[in-house]
């Protein structure tokens, strides 16, 4: 008996076993890439912060650097309590889109790395927010006075191009270099990103993105809560040692191409990241 194709029946069946074959597909070749989008996110991600402390190295090399120049790491708390201290294994795993949504009162960790280059101790705060459309996030490193920012990257799932989205530009993260987030006194200001135009420029403050005032308001939120965590962290270290001044160091143009402090709730938007953008 032949089968009538314009049936009601012919239809719903090729359509069940269409369904069928492409998860079949779809399944078979995560399983196969799965292994290799796993290694491409922590390569990417190791590149990413060291690209903070402006080591900037091959996907095939950064493990490596990775390892050689990342002597410790740790976790804090919103409190400034240290946790996970030494587990730089533990504090790599930290997926901050998680523990950003964890409820008021349950803990928060926020992920610190030390690094070591040439001789000089830099603090690599991951870092995660929001902004207009979406998340925002980067990695800002600090000298050894706890202070001074030494080199900042950023970068965006969502926002408007020529506006919002221009946070992640060298051009824009430059003039991070040489701030400061605690003022004179030692008291705790963070960096303010703030309309051009609207206040003198200071050691505490940057511009915000022209057209992009929801993005900067994002930014300006996400640096005030994790810099005042590593803030409250810093002043148990400074009591307990001598001052120590910061380094005069020029600005410089980087940006990272992908969300490395998201990595297990991306993977399907890193891996298409890895194919259209390149590290800077």
């Amino acid at each position: 008996m032949a089968l009538n194709k314009e049936s009601n029946g012919y239809v719903i069946m090729f359509s069940v076993i269409l369904v069928l074959v492409t998860a079949v597909a779809l399944v078979t070749v995560f399983s196969f890439t799965r292994d290799t989008v796993s290694n491409n996110q922590k390569l990417e991600k190791m590149q990413n912060i060291l690209q903070a402390g402006r080591i900037n190295v091959e996907r095939n090399q950064a493990e490596a650097e990775y390892k050689k120049s990342i002597i410790d790491a740790f976790a804090l708390t919103e409190k400034g309590e240290v946790k996970m201290k030494g587990e730089i294994d533990n504090v790599f795993n930290i997926d901050l889109a998680s523990e950003l949504k964890k409820k008021e009162g349950e803990e928060k960790l926020f992920p610190v790395f030390v690094c070591n280059k040439n001789d000089s101790t830099f603090y690599i705060l991951g870092m995660r927010g929001k902004g207009l459309w979406d998340a925002i996030w980067g990695y800002v490193a600090l000298q050894k006075d706890m202070n001074t920012i030494y080199n900042a990257v950023f970068d965006h799932k969502g926002e408007t191009p020529g506006l919002g989205a221009e946070i992640k530009e060298g051009w824009y993260t430059a003039q991070f270099t040489g701030k400061k987030i605690a003022d004179e006194k030692g008291e705790f200001v963070s960096v303010s990103v703030i309309k051009k135009g609207t206040a003198p420029a200071s050691d505490y403050n940057v511009d915000g993105v022209s057209g992009g005032t929801l993005t900067s308001n994002g930014l300006h939120d996400m640096l005030k809560l994790f810099f005042s965590a590593f803030y409250e962290y810093a002043k148990t270290q400074k009591n307990a040692a001598p001052e120590v001044k910061a380094e005069t160091v020029p600005a410089t143009n980087d940006s990272i191409p992908a969300d490395s402090l998201a990595l297990d709730t991306q993977a399907t938007d890193s891996l298409n990241n890895n194919t259209t953008t390149t590290n800077h």
